[in-house]
């Protein structure tokens, strides 16, 4: 009796560890148009921020932008932003506190961010990093877009 106790806590247990985040996400025709990788307009800098994994399935992040929220994260998704060129503050949700990244970016160029969750001491954590085009492109594609915060595309 207790084995099989047990072994439905731990059913229940595994359940829940590897359930899968889920965020709203843009249409599919939005998803392609951004997977053409176009260069943004002449006067700004795009900017795609994807995570590519699914450790950490049941965990969905926020990602900000100079202090502002653009969206949640959940595994395989990604936004896309077009910014000022200029240096902008990237940061996401972590364990303790938001973990951060200054990207210097030029007009005319995309710009491509991973992010990624790592074991935490409570829950899982997550972090920025910037990587190369090529990397960059792959991970996006592996990805679907999220939609954006609502509140920011009332701006």
């Amino acid at each position: 009796m207790l084995k099989k106790g047990f072994s439905v806590l731990l059913i229940t247990l595994a359940t829940l560890l590897t359930g899968c985040a889920s965020v709203p996400m843009a249409s599919v025709e939005e998803d392609l148009a951004k997977k053409q990788f176009s260069a943004p307009p002449p006067h700004l800098a795009g900017l795609y921020i994807y995570r590519n994994s699914n450790f950490g399935a049941a965990l969905k992040k926020n990602i900000l932008i100079d202090g502002q929220i653009i969206g949640e994260s959940a595994p395989m998704t990604y936004f896309y932003k077009e910014l000022e060129p200029g240096t902008h503050q990237l940061s996401t949700e972590s364990e303790f506190s938001d973990n951060a990244l200054t990207v210097a970016m030029e007009a005319g160029k995309n710009y491509f961010v991973k992010q990624y969750i790592k074991m935490g001491v409570f829950v899982g954590g997550a972090n920025l990093e910037p990587v190369d085009e090529i990397e960059g492109k792959n991970g996006v594609l592996e990805c679907k877009l999220a939609k954006e915060n609502p509140l920011l595309s009332q701006k």
